[in-house]
């Protein structure tokens, strides 16, 4: 799924190699934050 924020654009996806929500810039591929919660991988990929 594709999501809009108010200044970011991103995908999530949950990785089962380490257990971890992945939110994915959805203009920029390589940049890519992970989290326990999804809230936290999106907080990690706006920082």
């Amino acid at each position: 799924m594709t999501y809009t924020g108010t200044e970011l654009t991103y995908r999530v996806a949950f990785d089962t190699e380490s257990n971890r929500f992945m939110a994915i810039d959805a203009h920029d591929d390589t940049r890519v934050a992970y989290g326990i919660t999804i809230e936290e991988a999106v907080r990690n990929l706006r920082a």
